[in-house]
């Protein structure tokens, strides 16, 4: 398998022309996760599913216990799909994962605009919360993991199969804890923030201060529910995402042919 295969997996076809999605998951998640979303919104949009080091198929493989270490690399893997108008949706842990790789790759050479950026379930970069899941022992990891109702019930009652996935979550959720966002830094694409209502995570006042890290658009878009109401609530996410993404879309093609002469 190629480098670019293992970090990008693509599940369902799309139309010629259409806007490219990358999704990055959250701490313990994996590129499967976007499954379900990526058949929702084909072929409309191009769905991109990056799959982290120490799960699945790359289980083997080394975590990575840096956030922006993390970022270099997926920036590094997504640069053969830049060619053309695409955006970034990334979910809790992936939010900031989604955030690091778009600051590398914004001005690159090569690489098309990213034409906006969906914050998911995670808090601003700039906000803080001292935070120490991944010191819990396992059943404290595992209470954390019942309590955001995210990890599927034949897992958590799966002791063979909890003790294959506990480290990358541990690996994670130490990588994110640690992160410390830069309080200026921003990225020159618009930001729409996903969150639930019930999202013990992140307040409305912790989603609303993503402003402060776009030059472009922002806007906040509240949906019942808790840490992981896109679950539940897969076709109003959906179709909030091809209604935000429609309307980009028609302005990143009609630039790009106006660059090209088209």
């Amino acid at each position: 398998m190629a480098d670019g295969e293992l970090w990008v997996r693509r599940f369902h076809p799309a139309r010629e022309g259409s806007l490219r999605l990358v999704c990055f998951p959250h701490a313990g998640g994996s590129a499967t996760f976007f499954q379900p979303l990526s058949r929702r919104l084909s072929p409309g949009v191009e769905v991109l599913c990056v799959q982290y080091p120490g799960r699945q198929d790359r289980r083997a493989e080394p975590l990575f216990g840096d956030v922006r270490e993390l970022a270099a690399s997926i920036a590094e893997a997504l640069v053969p799909w830049a060619g053309r108008p695409w955006a970034f949706f990334g979910h809790s842990m992936g939010a900031i994962v989604a955030f690091e790789t778009a600051r590398l790759l914004q001005g690159r050479p090569g690489v098309a605009p990213l034409v906006r950026l969906i914050a998911s379930g995670r808090r601003a970069p700039g906000t803080y919360r001292h935070e120490t899941v991944h010191q819990r022992d396992d059943a404290g990891l595992i209470a954390e993991l019942r309590r955001l109702n995210g990890t599927e019930n034949d897992v958590l009652g799966d002791e063979e199969l909890l003790r294959l996935v506990l480290p990358a979550i541990r690996g994670d959720y130490r990588a994110i804890e640690t992160y410390r966002g830069e309080p200026g830094a921003r990225i020159g694409a618009p930001v729409s923030v996903f969150v639930g209502d019930a999202d013990p995570r992140v307040t409305l006042e912790e989603a609303r201060a993503w402003e402060g890290h776009t030059d472009g658009g922002f806007e906040l878009h509240v949906f019942p529910g808790g840490h992981f109401y896109l679950v539940p609530g897969l076709a109003e996410t959906a179709e909030r995402i091809v209604s935000v993404l429609g309307r980009d879309r028609e302005e990143a093609f009609s630039r790009a042919a106006g660059r090209t002469g088209a």
